[in-house]
């Protein structure tokens, strides 16, 4: 072993936990380091169910995208996208419509180092470093105004990372300034942490070793079904409105996914 190859090593055993490494642990991904990987042993132990609501929320990542692409979205703005896995965003819509433009956003330097790894030489494609919590920065970023027409409808998912603005005036400030730019027709996607699922083992958790709040450079929160309807206020909220995840216009042959209980999930169009 060279001294960069020891250096390394040491630089990658010392990355703090982030919730995009956690959540790629849980699905069987090969893209997490030390930390996350004790992180996410020690949230199973407050949360067991956890791991299984990771794979439903995937489920229904790529569920939700087939049905915006069947309903007119040729570019989406996947805010909080994490580690690259099977069923991306511009798979599954690329696979349908060939033309369809995508961005990926994530706050973790790994998952968009990942995702660009992925995206080389898909020229309708890209991932960018920035912060939901920031969304001007996300809205002004030269990759995503050269990718994505504001003039004409996006699909912006919010799949899985509302959770992770604790603070309800920054979270619904964020999405409202998202919303605020996008064009007649765009759709918006939430899913997210369900309280009424979570709460409880959050009280216990504050007790212990609260692991997203303490361990991870990305703290977590959960939030019930009237508080996540919230963020589509003003927007047309489509059929069935925010449901648990499994009740989401599922397919008529697909199981219910274990876990899909844990989050809330609901789809609005801006008219």
């Amino acid at each position: 072993m060279t001294a960069g190859d020891a250096t390394a090593m040491e630089n990658t055993t010392q990355k703090p936990a982030t919730a995009a490494r956690i959540y790629d642990y849980y699905l069987g991904g090969i893209h997490n380091f030390p930390a996350d990987q004790d992180a996410a042993r020690m949230l199973v132990t407050q949360f067991p169910c956890i791991p299984m609501v990771a794979r439903a929320n995937r489920v229904f990542l790529r569920r939700v995208v087939g049905h915006l692409v069947d309903a007119g979205i040729r570019q989406f703005l996947d805010i909080g996208s994490g580690i690259p896995t099977a069923g991306n965003v511009h798979e599954v819509a690329q696979a349908v419509a060939p033309e369809t433009r995508v961005v990926y956003v994530d706050i973790d330097p790994t998952a968009v180092a990942e995702s660009l790894d992925l995206l080389e030489g898909n020229d309708l494609a890209t991932a960018v470093r920035a912060d939901l919590r920031a969304p001007q920065g996300i809205l002004g970023h030269p990759s995503v105004r050269r990718l994505l027409d504001f003039s004409q409808p996006v699909g912006l998912l919010l799949v899985g990372v509302l959770h992770f603005v604790p603070d309800d005036a920054q979270a619904y400030d964020s999405v409202a300034r998202l919303v605020a730019a996008l064009a007649p027709g765009s759709y918006v996607v939430v899913s997210h942490a369900a309280g009424e699922a979570f709460d409880h083992l959050l009280q216990q958790a504050a007790n212990k070793d609260d692991v997203y709040r303490q361990r991870t450079a990305t703290p977590g929160t959960s939030r019930t079904g009237p508080e996540v309807e919230r963020f589509f206020t003003g927007l047309e909220l489509m059929e069935p409105g925010v449901v648990r995840l499994n009740d989401w216009r599922p397919e008529p042959d697909e199981s219910p996914e274990p876990g899909g209980n844990g989050l809330w999930a609901g789809v609005a169009r801006l008219t």
